[in-house]
């Protein structure tokens, strides 16, 4: 079935047309800079990029712009929309009403516009896009895919604050993560490789600019990283990760910040950033700690040993592991940084090859062949699994 797969962000709108079996990628692109002027990147494999100034003052400019192109005789890939099935769409946040994918009909709506106090700057966004496709694709079936839903399965205490339960009761306040989709392919592939066995303990890596890891146990999740919202955890490209709430309070009072402001200095100045003063692209940090930049090295060496941390916490409360996944764009491309995390691991069954390691983007074994852990880098395919959910509600 081939499946319209769109994920809309505030100003920006990505999109990949592809088939929901074996995830064949038709086309793909970028809208850039919606309600300012409009730029739209249009990728289809074995021809030349297409980049065009096109005006898009809103999201429907912008779904119009993609379906106008994907049926263009020269550089579309389709002879009309119809072919296209439906509309899978990327939805950050379900909260607890979502633990799954849904078609999307008027209560999906407000179910997704009742999140919105939970994601904030993201459920906005995506509504914009489902209400575009909506309005000019009204006859295509459409489905929410949500980053939070696979990690639903975890159980209380895994979700729970300790703060008072009222807040849970009335308010939603739990941990709910995020990457799903990605934890979600990543460790069933995992689980793939590792033979399919009736039980399996599986921690996936998901790092980048934004990190997050899970504890996956017989393929449901158990744990993850990020809480709420996607703040916490380890500390990011800019993100704080987790901090002591009274620093909040201490530099509030000291520099007078607002809570507005003291948030845009977690989310967007701290992390590896905040660190090392150089980047938050850890390919800088790698060069920058190369040539001797001390507080570069402390920033590697602190994401690393957070990383660790949780890879322990996550064996220990699934009582051992059978797989470590490295994903996403450091995960996938870094073997320094594989190498770091893994390193001091040895005494949980982690072996990991240097030969094997030195591979970027491609889905290998990097462990030893007596490693009593397996370790793989899987790249991720989110977009797949928004595609196959899409296919199969539609199908149903």
């Amino acid at each position: 079935m081939k499946i319209l797969v769109i994920n809309a962000g505030s100003s920006s709108l990505k999109y990949q047309f592809m088939e929901s079996e074996g995830g064949e990628v038709f086309a793909k692109g970028l809208c850039e800079r919606i309600g300012i002027d409009g730029r739209l990147t249009h990728k289809v494999p074995g021809r030349e990029d297409v980049k065009m100034d096109i005006p898009m003052p809103t999201h429907n400019e912008a779904i119009q712009s993609v379906l106008d192109i994907m049926v263009d005789p020269e550089k579309g890939v389709i002879s009309s929309t119809d072919e296209i099935a439906a509309v899978g769409h990327r939805v950050l946040h379900g909260g607890a009403a979502f633990t799954e994918s849904c078609v999307i009909d008027d209560k999906c709506i407000e179910a997704i516009k009742k999140c919105i106090p939970l994601g904030p700057l993201h459920n906005p966004a995506n509504l914009m896009g489902i209400e575009a496709c909506q309005k000019i694709m009204p006859n295509t079936p459409q489905v929410a895919v949500f980053d939070t839903a696979f990690h639903m399965t975890m159980p209380p205490k895994a979700y729970i604050y300790a703060i008072p339960y009222e807040y849970y009761e009335k308010d939603d306040v739990r941990r709910y993560g995020f990457h799903g989709t990605s934890h979600r392919y990543v460790s069933a592939r995992a689980i793939d490789l590792l033979g399919n066995p009736a039980h399996s303990r599986v921690i996936t890596c998901h790092l980048g600019n934004g990190s997050s890891l899970a504890a996956v146990q017989d393929g449901k999740c158990m744990d993850t990283s990020m809480g709420l919202g996607p703040l916490a955890g380890f500390p990011m490209g800019t993100r704080s990760g987790d901090v002591d709430a009274t620093i909040l309070e201490y530099l509030m009072g000291r520099y007078g910040y607002d809570i507005k402001e003291m948030l845009t200095i977690l989310n967007k100045k701290s992390g590896v950033l905040g660190i090392s003063g150089v980047s938050s692209d850890f390919r800088d940090l790698d060069e920058a700690a190369a040539a001797g930049n001390e507080r570069a090295e402390l920033a590697l060496e602190k994401f690393s040993y957070e990383v660790r941390k949780y890879i322990g916490a996550y064996a220990t409360i699934m009582g051992g592991m059978d797989a470590v996944v490295f994903t996403a764009g450091l995960g996938e491309n870094s073997k320094e940084m594989r190498e770091r995390i893994c390193t001091g691991l040895e005494y949980m069954g982690i072996k990991l090859d240097k030969e094997k390691n030195n591979t970027r983007g491609k889905e290998a074994l990097i462990s030893t062949d007596d490693s009593k852990v397996k370790v793989f880098v899987i790249p991720t395919n989110e977009e797949l699994v928004i595609a196959m959910d899409t296919a199969a509600l539609c199908k149903k």
